[in-house]
């Protein structure tokens, strides 16, 4: 099984146009295993087929990793995944990106200690899991990301303190979210929204690109 999946992991990276060592491409597939072992126990996700979770957590958080590359310029920053759940996307931009430092907060105790244990595991020094509220972190992000955890609205409310003063919100969407866009509060201004094409998933995604309005 193993095999099969390392197969569809690469030529999904091939299809994303991902350049990653053979040591990340085996911290990935790790990482699919700790999620399908600590599911039988702690329910982290609904999706428990190998192949599904591929696609549907692996290969789609990893269509979020040129976008941020470019959006950073592979500098490193720290960013807040946001109801990170089994830590889709932060784990994967974990082990993508190594000059990221990446903390997944969900207010879940034992999601937050699932990554906590694959920061472990995958030796991945730059991750941390917090069991928290969002609304309690004040640490300035260059970046805050979260991907399907709520409205545009209540996720730039409830994380604006965690924000710096020049950081940017990536949410992660399936179709082009219209109405969450219209109901955006003042002061968050819209400067992009991305299209997502993730290998071996029939079905739209979009990054939502958000920072504080001027002024």
């Amino acid at each position: 099984m193993r095999a099969e999946l390392e197969a569809g992991l690469r030529s999904g990276l091939n299809d994303l146009g991902l350049a990653l060592t053979d040591g990340q491409t085996a911290q990935l597939l790790d990482y699919l295993e700790l999620i399908r072992k600590w599911n039988k126990v702690y329910n982290l996700t609904a999706v428990r087929e190998p192949a599904e979770m591929l696609t549907h957590h692996l290969l789609d958080s990893l269509a979020v990793i040129a976008p941020l590359r470019r959006q950073t310029q592979s500098r490193p920053i720290r960013l807040l995944d946001v109801g990170s759940g089994a830590g889709l996307p932060g784990v994967v931009i974990a082990i993508c990106c190594p000059e990221v430092r990446v903390d997944c907060v969900d207010t879940v105790a034992k999601k937050a200690a699932f990554v906590q244990q694959a920061a472990a595991t995958l030796a991945l020094p730059n991750l941390r899991g917090v069991h928290d509220r969002v609304e309690n972190l004040s640490a300035p992000y260059d970046v805050v990301s979260s991907r399907a955890f709520a409205s545009l609205a209540d996720f730039v409310v409830w994380s604006s303190a965690a924000l710096a003063e020049q950081g940017v919100w990536l949410a992660m969407k399936g179709k082009h979210p219209a109405d969450e866009i219209a109901a955006l509060p003042p002061n968050v201004e819209l400067f992009h929204v991305e299209q997502l094409e993730v290998p071996g998933l029939d079905a739209e995604r979009c990054i939502v690109w958000m920072k504080r309005a001027a002024g």
